[in-house]
């Protein structure tokens, strides 16, 4: 590595500690790199900044994100609790097992874990430790939970990943629903365990009727309809993915219009406002990052990490460990969006060459780097939870222990099975 590449991470991490935003840490340290380089002119990275927003399935994105307020808005929110309070909440720990469902139904509806996160710890937390479960229970319950938005498509992560490996999107889509449905399953399980132990009761005794289960998955029809309708679409070749985001768009403010009839003017234009205020951050880092990772493909930064992995070892797998191993430290400093644009150019080659499925490969990588999101020092999930329900860090991370674990079983399932990914892939595409 030369010394213009480790004044780039040293001055990007530096800038981090000082507390710059993260936007601009990215863009001064790639900046840097191309000012003191001897052989690639200035002029290049700002080239670089321009054309990596010039991407037609990058316009997913801020699709994604402006679909994911306007159902905010709708009315599908309120259904989607409703409905699984009926499915889940006479089992023990019910009022976290809700929390869990929610965040699998708005995984197809949001695509942000620290979104979900963040509505659920205003809507359910207040109740949940009212009700007498723990604070930091109550938080690691809603935080952990809120992965599985980062699998369930249609996932933000996985079409950035997507955008940055040229790895196909409606691939990854399918490849997060069982992962995704697996991890509920896990998650639910522990919560089972701890709220057995501790005595957290049910919100009802008496499991709901047919008639109850089916009232309330039809008046959530149109949110539980909507991922199936994406994956369709994609799969049949009727939309692309970033045309299957302007449908969200569009499908959001019909049902939000026509069918609950909840979609005010000025709903629109709040979700209007915060969509552009999330686009402008997520894009701003998007086209710094097409800076930086055009200076680590230049230094062949690529090349000399993939060496020096394969100089311990040519198993796949190991050499899979070894990377998430790398993800799960580097998760807990560094925001996911800013970890997939970054490492996706490094570790995609090395996985490749060792015959690592791109796809599956997607699906651990973005477990992971949004699994750093709930973790300390820095999970930004982690500190928005925490903060909406008064929680100190130290009771969270407790507490979050039991959840984490199974994340990270979860995780080792994956890596040593891959076709629990890519079998509807396979079998679909």
């Amino acid at each position: 590595m030369t010394g213009e590449m480790l004044l780039l991470v040293g001055l990007f991490f530096g800038l981090l500690i000082v507390g710059a935003p993260v936007a601009f840490a990215i863009g001064i340290s790639g900046f840097s790199f191309f000012v003191i380089s001897q052989v690639m002119p200035a002029s290049i990275g700002v080239q670089q900044v321009a054309s990596a927003s010039q991407s037609f399935p990058l316009l997913a994105v801020p699709f994604f994100v402006l679909a994911g307020h306007m159902m905010n808005k709708t009315g599908i929110t309120t259904r989607l609790i409703r409905c699984s309070e009926v499915l889940v909440s006479w089992m023990s720990g019910g009022m976290a097992q809700v929390c869990i469902v929610l965040s699998t139904l708005m995984g197809g509806v949001s695509g942000s874990a620290v979104a979900d996160a963040a509505m659920e710890a205003r809507i359910l937390g207040p109740d949940l430790v009212r009700n007498g479960y723990s604070k930091g229970f109550t938080a690691a319950t809603i935080a952990v939970g809120s992965l599985i938005t980062a699998t369930i498509p249609p996932s933000l992560g996985l079409i950035l990943y997507g955008f940055v490996g040229n790895v196909s999107i409606g691939r990854l889509f399918l490849a997060g629903v069982i992962p995704g449905l697996m991890m509920m399953a896990g998650l639910m399980f522990t919560v089972w365990v701890v709220s057995r132990r501790r005595g957290y009761r049910s919100a009802t005794a008496t499991k709901p009727s047919w008639k109850a289960v089916g009232s309330a998955v039809w008046d959530a029809k149109w949110a539980l309809f909507f991922p199936v309708a994406l994956l369709v679409s994609i799969r049949s070749g009727v939309f692309t993915p970033s045309e299957v985001g302007a449908f969200a768009v569009v499908y959001a403010v019909v049902v939000g219009v026509l069918f609950h009839r909840e979609l005010t003017w000025q709903g629109a234009m709040e979700a209007l406002l915060h969509g552009v205020t999330d686009n402008g951050l997520i894009v701003l880092i998007i086209m710094f990052s097409g800076m930086v990772g055009y200076a680590i493909i230049f230094d062949q930064a690529p090349q000399a990490i993939a060496s020096g992995m394969l100089g311990l070892t040519h198993n796949p797998v190991a050499i899979l460990f070894l990377i998430v191993l790398f993800l799960l430290i580097a998760g807990c400093f560094i925001e996911a969006t800013v970890l997939v644009l970054l490492l996706t150019p490094i570790f995609l080659p090395i996985v490749l060459q060792l015959g690592v499925d791109p796809v599956h490969f997607g699906i651990v990588m973005m477990t992971m780097v949004t699994f750093g999101g709930m973790t300390p020092p820095v999970g930004v999930a982690m500190f928005t939870v925490c903060g909406l329900l008064d929680c100190s860090i130290d009771e969270y991370l407790v507490e979050a222990l039991p959840h984490i674990a199974t994340i990270l079983v979860l995780v080792a399932i994956l890596i040593l099975f891959p076709q629990i990914s890519l079998f509807l892939p396979n079998l679909l595409m």
